[in-house]
């Protein structure tokens, strides 16, 4: 019988943290394969005639090798660290290998080793990990492809988040994302440093801004709990109050009443990925952001005044999945992914432009929402969607609201603003 491949998980504290079982197999090895760091820390323990071969980064043609080795009838051992499973390369492996090939034979992981210092219960905790490539530093207009990303989601649905760090994706500058996020005061880090060393330690009485700042020796792994209970959220219908506007002036702001009609045109899911062309102050993207909490918006405004004021209205709701970009469109867009909903709130002279291109991206039951306060840019816009062959429908807000006079109260008509409406088919349906 070709016995299968084992998968083991070793610590810093190497033979010593492994059971009778797993030893066995260690040492009845024919070919070992592991990073060199944790080939050293089993290295006289092996058989007299054990092979060690290093990954150096070939991870793709892992499963190959262990195959052809096990074909030959070698007992073939993987080193992994703690848990191979979690966060591990057993994760990869099982999606390479059959049931039949592998066997995993789990040690703690880290994280668990560090909650047991820290004496937390880490049941509901959520578990990232960025000990893969280097992130570089967070920054306010970097989006979901940033490698720290997960963690900044993580945060926006749990109140306990264990990282898996690495020496470029350090505690310190997780910290210092999480204080660009406005996050300070939310949570608390602590930080186990290098975990089952002589030289062990434990982080615990610092804040996110001393973190920000600090070196932490390597290896090692990041808690962070929230101190503070989480904000009760307003998803829709936010009040116009709560954004901040540009002084003196009006401001640029979508009206409340405006804001909720548009937002129902476009018809946002949970995952929904938004575009917010001419953001202004950033009521709607913003607001868009808060209903589609799994998914992503990405904004961009030509006025500078306006950046710092998106930045701040942002930064008060506590939304993390949000990017504004300076510019005027359509310059950059083409770099966004394709989305589900477009919002024009602005165009400049490129209306005709940014309408075709909203509706070339639009993903299959897609929408395309425009705000209009001009008869001139209505017939601009109503002509290019006919040019393009879109199904569209009308609708105009006029709102009035209250003012007082003296101990009574009038009402005070707001502008009337158009909201010009086209949808991309799904498949096999007509357009809504």
């Amino acid at each position: 019988m070709i016995e299968p491949c084992r998968i083991i998980g070793v610590l810093d504290d190497g033979t010593e943290g492994l059971t009778a079982k797993v030893l066995s197999h260690l040492r009845r090895a024919d070919l070992v394969i592991g990073a060199s760091r944790t080939l050293g820390l089993v290295a006289g323990h092996l058989g007299d005639g054990a092979r060690t071969r290093e990954l150096m980064g070939n991870l793709a043609g892992l499963p190959d090798r262990m195959r052809e080795a096990r074909a030959r009838g070698e007992r073939v051992v993987v080193l992994a660290t703690g848990d191979p499973l979690c966060h591990g390369i057993a994760g990869f492996l099982r999606t390479q290998l059959d049931a039949e090939e592998y066997e995993v034979l789990p040690n703690l992981s880290l994280i668990q080793l560090t909650c047991a210092r820290l004496g937390l219960p880490w049941q509901e905790m959520k578990i990232c990990s960025v000990h893969d490539r280097d992130a570089g530093e967070w920054h306010q207009s970097a989006g979901p492809d940033h490698g720290l990303y997960p963690i900044l989601r993580a945060l926006a649905r749990h109140d306990l988040v264990g990282v898996f760090t690495s020496a470029d994706n350090s505690p310190s500058r997780i910290a210092r994302m999480l204080v660009t996020a406005g996050l300070t005061g939310q949570f608390r880090p602590a930080v186990a440093e290098r975990l089952l060393h002589r030289d062990e330690r434990l982080v615990t009485n610092c804040t996110l801004e001393e973190a920000a700042a600090r070196r932490f020796a390597d290896p090692n792994v990041l808690i962070l709990r929230r101190v503070a209970p989480p904000a009760r959220k307003v998803l829709f219908g936010l009040n116009d109050r709560s954004f901040r506007q540009r002084r003196p002036g009006k401001g640029l702001i979508t009206k409340r009443e405006v804001r909720a009609v548009s937002l129902a045109r476009m018809q946002l899911r949970a995952d929904s990925i938004v575009w917010d062309i001419g953001a202004g102050s950033g009521a709607l993207g913003l607001e868009a952001a808060c209903i589609a909490s799994a998914g992503y918006v990405y904004a961009i405004e030509k006025n500078p005044n306006d950046l710092d004021i998106v930045a701040w209205n942002r930064r008060a709701l506590g939304v993390t999945n949000h990017t504004l970009v300076p510019g005027k469109a359509p310059a950059g867009l083409e770099t966004w992914p394709d989305p589900d909903a477009v919002f024009i709130g602005g165009s400049g002279k490129a209306l005709s432009e940014l309408i075709a291109l909203g509706l070339e991206r639009l993903r299959s039951g897609g929408n395309l929402v425009l705000n209009l306060v001009t008869a001139e840019n209505l017939a601009v816009a109503t002509a290019a969607l006919t040019q393009q062959g879109a199904t569209w429908d009308l609708t105009q807000i006029q709102v009035s609201r209250s003012r007082p006079i003296l101990d009574m109260h009038r009402l005070a008509a707001e502008n009337p603003v158009w909201i010009l409406c086209a949808g991309k088919p799904e498949h096999g349906k007509t357009a809504r």
